[in-house]
């Protein structure tokens, strides 16, 4: 969690020395600021339409009765894209890119579910939501018997009777 922290630390201070750096060495000031709001406004028209393509998408799957699970991450995706392309600065731009591009979206969003999204259902439902089956007993039960788990019906209870010709399927 720590190394997330300086991360988010490290990108405004890497953006403004790159920044300085293109606007010195390479371009001049206006430039620089010219070419920082030029690929802000770029980068917005690309979020936009691929929030557009998002929401078509996602309306579609919706439609089919599928869990819209892909689309729901690219458009979590698409708004981080935005404040990134938002952010002026060079470095937070090319984020944006990548997270607006759709071929490098999908990378991310692959990462993301191996590495966020799967772990933390696992975590949260034992395991039973990605295929974990419990074969003896309840999970949380301390000897594996599910005797202390169970319910006494009484005269509930019901027994299943097949005749000969049931039995025979």
């Amino acid at each position: 969690m720590l190394w997330w922290l300086l991360a988010l630390l490290l990108i405004p201070l890497l953006d403004a020395v790159f920044l300085v750096y293109v606007a010195v060495a390479l371009l001049g000031g206006l430039e620089t600021v010219l070419l920082v709001v030029l690929t802000a406004l770029v980068g917005m028209l690309l979020v936009r339409a691929e929030g557009r393509r998002t929401m078509r998408k996602l309306q579609t799957t919706l439609g089919k009765g599928r869990p819209p699970t892909n689309e729901l991450l690219d458009g979590g995706l698409l708004i981080a894209a935005g404040a990134f392309l938002l952010t002026p600065g060079l470095v937070t731009d090319a984020i944006g890119f990548l997270l607006a591009i759709p071929p490098t979206r999908a990378l991310i969003r692959g990462a993301l579910k191996r590495w966020v999204v799967t772990p933390y259902i696992e975590d949260k439902t034992g395991g039973f939501a990605t295929g974990n089956v419990y074969t003896f007993g309840f999970p949380d039960s301390d000897d594996g018997n599910a005797s202390e788990d169970t319910y006494d019906l009484g005269n509930d209870a019901y027994d299943v009777d097949l005749d000969d010709d049931e039995t025979a399927r």
